[in-house]
This record gives structure tokens, sequence and C-alpha cells, in this order.
């Protein structure tokens, strides 16, 4: 099913009983609406209002009737002309139903605050050029995640008086929820402590099914700043979010995520009751609350809805990340998380079909879901990463989504198998380094797709016309995602640019000339559809929170502002910033997940940070990412530490005395005429186990078209996983041939292999690692 359906049915029976709650709590209809449709042709130069990076792309969108070229002019804030140059013609656009043209100035690597782009007579928005353009989004599309917790007082120290509040659903009057939380009518007999986790969107609702995937988008957001190589390390340092956790020594984001894997912890069903091990679908009021309503406020009945298959995996797969990514920050808590998972997953598998119901839609949304086996797959491939278990990898090789085989630029919280692939492609595991490129080349076909999309679009967004679905904002964050990989995975700038140009379309460059993350830009959304940040609703209540993405574009015309006001809309131009328009304008965890992913990848591009050479990790492997078999779990190293500083916990980094051996072997040339050298080194060990990685470098004059690197152990030790090439055993020697992406090297170029291997008595590195190339 399509996530643009799938999407729609989360609240498709509820439009009506929404629509009366908005009437009779007093929002604005049609005829007392305060903000306006933005018109067509409103400002006529579209770019990122917030700015670009020196050396990345820098590209525009001008809407121009002329069929020829047209002068443009980037002046700074001086007014002085700093770049110049000529529109190309893209012509007429089919999402937003403009004529237009695209101007490139990526030529200018100047910095500053007030550049202005003029086109024709017409100047733009200022914006700046400075290498740190992105950090604050970066930051603040985190700090949407504390603003939006259950449970907890949110201190004006941290957030400002405005967003400042006492705890909602503690169980302290009117509140009925959420430390006491009984089921609804003939789904338990029992009561549940399901305090904390994040309100889920404008509503006050909490949903398993949508926390998961918006959990898992921040843990590996982190993940992947320990694993790619080249990765910022430091993007999400203990101490660089306003939160109350900051300082306790660990990741602020990992804070920020444990908020709601706690919740979602809290919501498996009990040891000894029906159903145990399975998770609760949601939680939420018996009946849909007014706008406006802070949290502390509301005195309906919470309840908890049934079980679901789709909710029990969506725990699995998590609470297994968790346990992976705690393993070495709090053992404790990661040995709870790892338990939770293999319950959930035990229970999915004894209740293949229990699912919720796309009519349980009163008081909060549905999530309906009756296709799980992605969820299955998703959860199955966090298990096997986690544990190496063969349970866990003989499923995802029964499975018909094994190996990217259903890799999609269309992934979300109903459709999650995508979600598995990328961890097995980005966290090291114990799968064949041929499995791993098959998953890595299918993203990268995907990420293929997208480029295509983008190239043909005015507006540079990686969706069709026929793709402005609710949430489409979030949709857009997903396949950045897809393209930013295909980026780490290759080196190949098109990728990082795509990826680029999708968040550019969020902050500006799109047919309205809205940045749709509020706070960031000259015009953008403020008034979305939320029951506490309900300022066009209420003036002493405040618009949302700096770094609050709106839902974006819905071509369906989902609710009633929508339809009276946007008829006849472009799709791309469905789209009203009115409290009302709940289709077009909320806010939602899921999308500000996905938009955290995004901007913490843009603010390390833009600070200069290269792309990897190398397909797969380089930093030491997770402890719980090798077989059990292999190495032992209380000597693996970690990849899980805080972000503040390197891992506070490493394993040696050499192996016991061994007359001195070295960790690297000096670059070895291939015969003459082969023109690559080929660099081993040992990039972490412990008992019985490393990590080694190789450097090939082409020495020609000509670019390559494949590499082979070869060695021979001098210890007899083997390797169980190699990523970054293909590699096969011949008696004694080690071959790694390139793979499809990396064969071709300019001249003095670089790219990186990686292996996971064991050892027994020593671990001394090769006396000859040859290079060949052709």
């Amino acid at each position: 099913m399509s996530t643009g359906t799938t999407l729609k049915r989360r609240r498709v029976i509820t439009i009506a009983a929404i629509a009366a709650v908005v009437m009779t709590a007093g929002v604005v209809n049609a005829n007392t609406a305060s903000s306006a449709v933005y018109p067509a042709g409103d400002a006529s130069i579209r770019l990122n209002q917030i700015g670009y990076a020196p050396t990345l792309p820098k590209r525009a969108t001008v809407v121009n009737t002329s069929t020829t070229p047209v002068a443009w002019q980037l002046r700074n804030a001086a007014g002085t002309a700093v770049a110049s140059g000529t529109t190309t013609v893209k012509g007429n656009d089919a999402a937003s139903g403009d004529y237009v043209h695209t101007v490139d100035f990526s030529s200018f690597t100047g910095t500053g605050e007030g550049f202005r782009l003029e086109v024709a007579g017409r100047s733009s928005h200022a914006f700046t050029i400075a290498n740190g353009v992105y950090n604050q989004l970066a930051k603040d599309s985190l700090a949407f995640f504390y603003h939006q917790r259950s449970g907890i007082a949110i201190q004006a120290a941290l957030v400002g008086s405005p967003y400042a509040r006492p705890a909602g659903h503690l169980g302290i009057s009117p509140n009925r929820g959420d430390t006491d939380v009984p089921c609804q009518p003939g789904v338990c007999d029992y009561r549940l402590d399901a305090r904390g986790g994040w309100y889920d969107a404008g509503d006050q609702g909490k949903y398993v099914v949508n926390g998961g995937i918006s959990v898992w988008q921040l843990l590996d957001a982190y993940e992947r700043s320990r694993n790619v190589s080249g990765a910022n390390r430091n993007a999400f340092a203990d101490g660089s979010q306003a939160i109350p956790e900051a300082g306790n020594g660990v990741s602020d984001i990992l804070d920020e995520a444990r908020w709601e894997i706690e919740f979602l912890l809290r919501m498996q069903v009990p040891v000894g009751k029906p159903k145990a091990g399975m998770a609760f679908h949601k939680l939420h009021d018996q009946n849909w609350t007014g706008i406006p309503q802070r949290p502390e406020t509301d005195s309906q009945l919470r309840e908890l809805h049934p079980p679901s298959t789709a909710a029990t995996l969506n725990l699995a797969a998590v609470a297994a990340q968790c346990a992976r990514v705690w393993k070495t920050i709090n053992p404790t808590f990661a040995t709870t998380c790892q338990t939770a998972a293999e319950r959930a997953w035990t229970a999915a598998r004894a209740n293949p079909a229990v699912y919720a119901s796309g009519s349980d839609s009163t008081g909060g949304g549905a999530y309906g879901d009756n296709d799980v086996s992605d969820e299955f797959y998703w959860a199955a491939a966090e298990l096997y990463v986690t544990t190496g278990s063969s349970t866990y990898s003989s499923f995802l090789a029964s499975s018909p989504h094994n190996a990217g085989a259903s890799v999609s630029k269309n992934f979300g919280w109903p459709t999650t198998a995508a979600l598995g692939d990328i961890t097995l492609a980005t966290v090291p595991n114990g799968l064949s380094s041929s499995t791993g490129a098959t998953i890595r080349q299918r993203i990268v076909t995907q990420a293929d797709a997208l480029l295509n999309i983008i190239n043909t679009q005015g507006y540079g967004v990686p969706l069709g016309s026929a793709e402005y679905w609710w949430g489409s904002s979030g949709e857009v964050n997903n396949r950045a995602t897809l393209l930013a990989l295909a980026a780490d995975f290759t080196g190949q700038t098109k990728y990082r640019d795509g990826a680029l140009s999708a968040l550019d379309y969020l902050l500006g460059r799109n047919a309205l000339g809205n940045s749709y993350v509020t706070g960031f830009g000259t015009v953008y959304s403020k008034n979305q559809h939320h029951r506490f940040w309900a300022h066009q609703n209420d003036a002493s209540l405040p618009n949302p929170p700096a770094g609050s993405l709106a839902g974006g574009p819905d071509s369906a015309l989902e609710d009633d502002i929508a339809r009276q006001r946007l008829g006849g809309c472009a799709p791309q131009k469905c789209y009203i910033d009115d409290i009302g328009s709940y289709s077009t304008n909320e806010v939602a965890i899921n999308w500000n997940s996905g938009l955290v992913w995004l901007a913490a990848y843009a603010a390390e591009k833009a600070a200069g940070t290269t792309l990897p050479t190398s397909a797969a990790p380089t930093s030491a492997v997770p402890t719980s990412a090798v077989p059990t078999s292999a190495v032992p779990t209380s000597a693996a190293p970690t990849s899980a530490a805080p972000t503040s500083g390197p891992p506070t916990s490493r394993p040696p980094t050499s192996a016991p005395p061994t007359s001195g051996t070295p960790t690297t072997r000096p670059p070895t040339s291939s015969p003459p005429g082969g023109g690559c050298t080929a660099t081993y080194k040992v990039v972490g060990q412990w008992q019985g186990g490393f990590q080694g990685e190789v450097t090939v470098q082409n020495t020609g004059a000509g670019a390559t078209a494949s590499w082979t690197v070869s060695w021979t152990f001098p210890n007899g030790q083997t390797i169980s996983q190699l990523w970054g090439a293909v590699h096969s055993v011949s008696g004694t020697t080690q071959t790694a041939k390139n793979e499809a992406w990396n064969g071709v090297l300019a001249a003095n170029a670089t790219t990186t292999f990686g292996f996971i291997g064991s050892w027994t008595a020593a671990n001394g590195v090769p006396a000859t690692v040859s290079c060949s190339r052709t």
C-alpha cells in the first residue's frame, strides 16, 4: 500500500469529528480565518530562505514567463553585485502550475549575511551564506521533542516562559491519566502506568507505531554519526540541547529518545496476562479534545487500545536498537530493552495477524495497518544486528523483503522495511559482504530514481506532481534520507546535492515561497494545528516553537478549511497556514524526526565534512553488532559512547605482546605499472577479535577501472565480515576486489573497505599487502 494512501487512513474516519471539535472550540473557519492563502507569484524568486553553505550547491527557482534566459545578479548586504549570470528556462512545472526558470549560483563561495538574488528587477528575501547555516535548524528541530513531552513540566529556563507548562497527564486533577490507565471496555481487566513519551502531533494521543519510527530516526541519526566514515561524532553532544538531562554525560539525542523509549516499554502487556509481550497499539482520550487545551487541563478519561502485531513489532525493533546503543552507556537499561525486544518478538510470532482497526478513530488517530510483513522484517533486522542470533538471520533470509527487495522511496510508519535495510546497510553485522552490498545498491537505485524526479521538477523537490499527500513534508525528509545514504555509500556528490535540494524546498524554495519550518526564513508556517500552540485562536497562547515542521501540501484537501480555501489548487500549492487545516498544517513527531536526521546531515556537510569513500562503517563495531559466537559480549568494542567525546570505555588497541608487531602496515605498492597502493590498519581490537580496514589509493596517472587487494595473515586470523569490497579466500590468501560503485578511482583518489576478524595467539599485521588495478 502506498504511504500516501495509508497516511490518509490515519484520520479518514475522524474528519467530521475533528471538524466538529474545531468549530465548537472556536477555531477559525473560512469566514474568520486570519491566515492568508499564498497567491501564485507572491514572491517570484523562491529559494532557501535561511541560506546556503559556501561550497555546497546554491539554487533558486524564479517564476517568469520569458521563454528565453534572463539575467540575474547576486548582491551582498552592501548592494554590491558579487556574482551574475543568466537563468535556465525550465518551463511549465506540473506540480505548481508555474512557468519557471532556475538559477544556479553555486560558483560563488563567499560568506556573509544579507545576500539577495535579483532577477528581472525583483529581489529575493535576504539570506546567509555560511558554514554554520544549518546548525540552529539541527538544534531546534530536535528541541521540538522536549516541547512535546508528556508527564514532565516543561521548564521556562529551558524553553522560555511562553512555552513553559506544568506536567501533563500525571494523574493530577483534572487529568485522568497516564499513571493508572484502564483499557477500553472488554480489552483488559487491569490498568497500566503509561506515563511519559511524546504527544504524537497536534493532539495529545500517544501511539506506539508512530513513536517507533520517530525514535528510530533519532537513534539512527546518532548511529550514523558513530558508524559512517567522516560523519560528525559530536553532532549530538551532551549539553548541546536545552533539556533537563543535559550534562549527564550522555548524548542529548539519546536522552530525548529515551523519554519515548521508556513509554514504549510501559506499553508492553505484562507477564501472565493475555497476549503477554505484545504492545498496546495506542493511548489517548476517550473523545477528541477541543482547541485550545493545554495537557494539564485535560479532564477526559484516557484509555489503552487493544494490542496489535504492528505495535508489538515496533517495540521489538526500537527496543533492540536501544539495547545496542545503550550497551556501554547504561548496561542495565540496555538489558531491559533487549529483554523487552525479545519478548515482543516472541509475542508477535505467536500473534502474527492482530491488526489495529482502521475505524478506531474516536479521540485519536487509528493508525491501522493490515500488512505487517515489513514490520516483521524491520524487527528481525534490528534484533539480528543487536544479537547476531541465527533466529533472526534465518527469518530475514525467508522474508519477501530480504536484502532490500522492497526498498522504496515511500517509507514511513506503515511501511518500515526500509528501516531494517538501512540498519543492515550502515551498522556492522554478520551478514555476508555481498548481502550488504546488495542492500546498499538497492538504496542507491532508489536514490537514482529520486534524482530523476528532482531533475524534472521546477522546485528541485523529490516529489512527483501526484505525490503531495497528507504529511508531504515528512515524505520529503524521508526521501532525502535515502539520497544522503546513497552519498554515504558511494561518495558521489550528486546524492548529497539531491538531499540538500530537498531541504531547500522545505525552507522556501517551493511554489508558495514559504518555509515549512517555524522560525526559519522570512515567511514561515506559524499557525500549525496544535492543542496548545494555538496563538491564532487564543492570543495568550504561543505559536509553535522554532523548529516545528508543518505537514505541507495535501492535494486531497482533507479538512474543511482546505476545501473551502484551496479549491482548484495545484498540488504544491494545496497548503494553508491555518490552525484549522489539520490535513496540511499539523505537526507530528514522525515528520520532525526526519527533519532532525536531515538537518544534522546538512549541518555536517555545510561544515565542510567530506563525503566518505567507503560504503560501510569504519568506526569501532558495536558490542551487539557481531555474532556472539564470534566475539564474546563482554569483550567487544563499543560505538555507543556519549558524543561529547571519544568512547569512555574502549577495548585494548593492541593484542597481547607479540614482539612489538605494528598495527598498521605502510602502503604497499603494486607491481611495476600497477599504479595503486594499499594500506592495512587495525582500528579496533578486543580479546579474540578485531576490526581492520584497508585504504586503496590510485597512484597512477589515469582513473582505475577496477582494483584488487590481497594479503596473507601472519597468525592465521580469519575474516567473518567484510564491507566495501567483494571478499574471497583461497588457502591462506585473502582477496578483496572492488564493488560496482567504488572500482573507478580518479588519480590520487582513495577508497576504504573494512572488516571484522578473529585471532587466537596473536594479531600481527600482514608483511605485504599487494594492490593491482586495471
